[in-house]
């Protein structure tokens, strides 16, 4: 796993500046991945614990985000550059460098995270791990909004993602990972795509079951 996150970390580290610039109208222009957003925070305010991570957070403008929408939320990125600029971007919000394997954050500690299409680099092979943590640190009952890059073939897709590559899902299998994670899946929106690459983006909510034991 260490050897394609350093090169996902040093290619996000080289490119932050543009990025931050690319992404700083907080979806104004993404109204399907916006509302999604919004419906997510209003779910995690619902559980009565509002913290909240934004794993994969980079420049913080959906960690700003969720704040503005009443979150407690705290920003976690594996690129240190990227935290850095989030930090000053947005310094009364909390920002931390973190693997997505290994998150800083107790057990059963959060009601919500946002993954932010930041697993789509992962390798097909790795994902269950990232999920299971997103389990380990969400209360039953807490929600995921994991967002992704959506094929309709049976596999996941490898492509060149502008910064580093990536993979395209099937919404399916996708959500196959989350039960097997101990996930409750109740929510699916995919939707034309917003670039040119051709692949539907797909935002899946999902609730941790409250009495499923995580499944490897």
């Amino acid at each position: 796993m260490a050897a394609h996150q350093d090169q996902t970390r040093a290619a996000y580290d080289g490119v932050v500046e543009l990025y931050a610039s690319l992404f700083a109208d907080r979806l104004e222009t993404q109204p399907f991945a916006r509302n999604m957003i919004g419906t997510f925070a209003e779910f995690v305010r619902a559980t009565g614990n509002p913290r909240a991570a934004d794993v994969g957070c980079g420049p913080g403008h959906l960690t700003a985000m969720l704040d503005d929408l009443g979150l407690d939320a705290l920003g976690l990125d594996l690129s240190p550059a990227m935290v850095d600029h989030a930090r000053r971007a947005h310094p009364s919000l909390r920002f931390d460098e973190a693997r997505m394997e290994a998150l800083p954050v107790a057990d059963g500690a959060l009601g919500g995270v946002l993954a932010h299409y930041s697993m789509i680099h992962t390798p097909p092979g790795e994902l269950p791990a990232l999920l299971a943590e997103q389990a380990r640190v969400l209360e039953p009952g807490g929600l995921l909004l994991a967002s992704f890059f959506a094929t309709d073939g049976p596999e996941p897709i490898r492509f060149d993602h502008k910064v580093t590559p990536a993979y395209s899902w099937p919404a399916d299998r996708f959500a196959a990972l989350l039960d097997r994670a101990g996930f409750v899946t109740f929510a699916r929106l995919l939707h034309d795509p917003a670039s040119e690459r051709g692949f539907l983006d797909a935002h899946v909510l999902a609730r941790r079951g409250r009495h499923t034991a995580l499944r490897g």
